[in-house]
Parts: C-alpha cells; sequence; structure tokens
C-alpha cells in the first residue's frame, strides 16, 4: 500500500499510525532515506492493501475509519487531497484494509505459474521481501530466490529439486506468507514472535528449483514445448509424467554435484532418464549450476532441501559435517517428529556437496509418506511437522 509524504511525516510516523514495525518500513522503501523524506515521494506500508469505497448520506471519515476497522488518522493519509469537513455523496475515498489472511492458499496443481502469481502478490502486500533471479531453468524460466530479514547470518531452504515432489514448493511458499503475515501482524507461530528472528537472521528461499519439471509433471507434454516428443521418447511414449523427477532434459538434478558424483555415474541412468540419470559430468544443467553459484554468492550458514517422501532428516556425508549438524538435526527431529539419519548410500546431491565444500550443517528432509507425487490431501499435515523445521532454522544458533 502506498501513502504520499507531507511535510513533517516520518517511517516512525507511519509505523505508529499502522501498527507495524519500523524495520518492515524501513526495508518495504530501501531506496529511501528516512532522515531525508520529501513531500510527495511514494512510501511503502507492508501489511496492508486498499479498496474504494463511495461516499453515502451522512458518512464522515470517522464513520468510514470504523466500518473498515482503520482509524481517521489512516484514512486521512490515503486521501491527502480530500477535506474531512467537505464530504460529497458519490465522491471516492481509497481505504486500508490489513491483510490478517493467506495469500498462498491452494497448493494444489502448484505449477510455476501459480507459484508467480502468488509470488507477485506476496511481493505487493509485503515489499520487504526481496526476490532475486538466481538463474533460468532449461527452458527460459526464472529460478527465484526470496529473501526475508535483515540479519547477517544466512540460513538457506529449497524445493522441487525433484519435479513430481512439487508440493515441498506450496510448503516453502505457505512459510514465506505465514512468515510476513505474523511480522505484520505481530501475531506468534506456535508461540514464537518472529520479529527478533527477521532482526538476526536473513532467510534465503529457493521454492521451485526445477520449473520446467515441476510442470512437466502436472501439465504433461505439452508443457515442454520445442522439447515435447524429446521428453515422450524419454518417458517411453507414455502421457503420465507423474514419476518424472528430472529437469526437462532428463537429467536428475539432486545428481549433479561433484560429491562423490562418479559413484552415482557408475550405478545410474546412462543415458537421458525419468530419474536417476546424473548428468554426462557434474554441474551440466543450468538449474543445478544456479543453486551451486547461489550457494557461493550468500556463504550460507546451513542449508536444508525440501523433498518427499519418508518423514526422515540426513544430515550426514562422508564424516565432513560440522559436530553441531548433529544438535540440529535432534532439533528438526524434535519439533517433526521426523527420524534424523545420518548416512545413506546415495551421493551427488546439493546437500552432499553443500557439506563437502562448505564444511557446514546441510540437511535433505523427507516430507510425507506415501508414493510420489504424494496428495495434496497430505497437505496441511505435511506443512505443519515441516513448520516446526523452518522455525528451527530460524531460531537456532
Amino acid at each position: 500500500m502506498e501513502v504520499l509524504v507531507r511535510p513533517g511525516d516520518s517511517f516512525w510516523y507511519y509505523s505508529q499510525v499502522f501498527s507495524m514495525p519500523l524495520p518492515l518500513i524501513e526495508d518495504s522503501n530501501p531506496d529511501i532515506d528516512p532522515l531525508r523524506l520529501i513531500a510527495g515521494t511514494p512510501v511503502q506500508i507492508p501489511g496492508y492493501i486498499t479498496e474504494t469505497y463511495i461516499v453515502q448520506p451522512n458518512d464522515s471519515f470517522w464513520s468510514i475509519a470504523n466500518r473498515y476497522q482503520s482509524t481517521v488518522e489512516q484514512v486521512q493519509l490515503l486521501n491527502p487531497n480530500i477535506l474531512p469537513n467537505q464530504l460529497q455523496i458519490g465522491q471516492t475515498i481509497t481505504v486500508p484494509i490489513r491483510v490478517s489472511q493467506f495469500v498462498v492458499d491452494d497448493p494444489g496443481q502448484y505449477t510455476y505459474e501459480k507459484m508467480q502469481q502468488d509470488l507477485n502478490q506476496l511481493l505487493t502486500i509485503y515489499p520487504f521481501l526481496r526476490r532475486e533471479q538466481i538463474g533460468q531453468s532449461v527452458l527460459g524460466k526464472d529460478i527465484d530466490e526470496i529473501q526475508i530479514g535483515r540479519g547477517q547470518k544466512t540460513v538457506h531452504v529449497n524445493g522441487s529439486f525433484h519435479a513430481n515432489e512439487w508440493i515441498t514448493t506450496p510448503v516453502l511458499m505457505r512459510f514465506i506468507n505465514e512468515y510476513a503475515l505474523s511480522l505484520t501482524n505481530g501475531r506468534p507461530v506456535r508461540g514464537l514472535f518472529l520479529l527478533p528472528f527477521y532482526q538476526t537472521v536473513n532467510l534465503s528461499v529457493v521454492p521451485m528449483v526445477n520449473p520446467d519439471g515441476v510442470n512437466l509433471v502436472i501439465q504433461g507434454a505439452d508443457a515442454a514445448g520445442d522439447r515435447k516428443e524429446e521428453v515422450l521418447a524419454i518417458n517411453s511414449q507414455q502421457a503420465d509424467f507423474s514419476q518424472w523427477k528430472a529437469n526437462i532434459r532428463g537429467v536428475d538434478l539432486n545428481n549433479q554435484y561433484p560429491a562423490l558424483w562418479e559413484v552415482e555415474a557408475e550405478r545410474k541412468p546412462t543415458s537421458p532418464a525419468p530419474r536417476d540419470f546424473p548428468g554426462t559430468s557434474p554441474l551440466t544443467e543450468p538449474e543445478a549450476i544456479a543453486m551451486a553459484d547461489l550457494a557461493k554468492t550468500r556463504n550460507f550458514a546451513r542449508m536444508s532441501a525440501l523433498h518427499t517422501q519418508g518423514k526422515v532428516i540426513y544430515w550426514g556425508f562422508q564424516n565432513l559435517e560440522p559436530p553441531e549438524a548433529e544438535q540440529l538435526a535432534n532439533e528438526f527431529s524434535r519439533v517433526s517428529g521426523f527420524t534424523p539419519i545420518r548416512f545413506i548410500d546415495s551421493y551427488a546431491g546439493y546437500k552432499d556437496w553443500f557439506i563437502q565444500e562448505f564444511r557446514r550443517p546441510g540437511f535433505t528432509i523427507e516430507l510425507g509418506l506415501g508414493t510420489n507425487p504424494l496428495p495434496v490431501e497430505q497437505f496441511p499435515e505435511m506443512y505443519e511437522e515441516t513448520l516446526g523445521i523452518l522455525l528451527a532454522n530460524l531460531y537456532m544458533p
């Protein structure tokens, strides 16, 4: 929501009028010097949308504000050119509406386009969220990273490395939404007020690593565009792509990293396949390269990759993980009920490479139970179990 600066206004004043934490207003307006506000400058107020109201007989700013659970001061800020004592019937008034409900409210068939629509809404309502394009998929879809917070420590989480595990994306999108709602409404999540973590932690989220593959699973071969015949051939001419894990070129993105990649290459498919083909060498795929470059750029304190299924937490690789990884894994297990497992006979994954490259905690977290793609009916339970882990990722040292 936008207001225009008046002489004497300040960010602190806006924070008081709209009951909004000052850091959120500052971070929603990164290009404005709060000590040099210029009259007429548009300022973004997070956590609100606007609605138009047509003045009725006997209306006043007070009655309109009361109707919308707002205040006269808020209404005046949004209507600086309207005199409160000279309202005219039929006149249009802009009123503020505090957002208190989820934007991300439909996790079903969660395509790349659906994610983008939700992201655009979230960024409009919560401009303190930061979106950065970290790369593009084979088909040219943007791979987006969302950052939340102003802390020095950066923690990272991602979803949908595997196409038919796309339900991990709405889990992360819902968490971004819940985090923003908590911050702007001052309401706790599981007893935790999140503003202190916003101040100390920078949360990095890549909700959909493999957008081409996700759309292929959900929409079928037409989603592959010019590569339709290619993906049909890889899929043995089957129209059902529900078992497809790879990117659009038939490369398993979570087998793409130089962390004992040769071991996987010897025992996995040797040509493009719906799953498990590690590519002709490490880091051949743009999606995998983007994620490696991101880790090198952001200096993550820790990393978690969401997958499905099994309700387990994998946290070790070749004894290279630091001692605190076990403590984190145990806390993640405590708040989710998932089983922590240190080692598994699987290599070349993002978690493996992250631990090897940085000697920092990395986790592969398998949500839900059943056969992928997990049914969307599992989403509420899956989200509630994962929420504990996502919160712990913020509060653990």
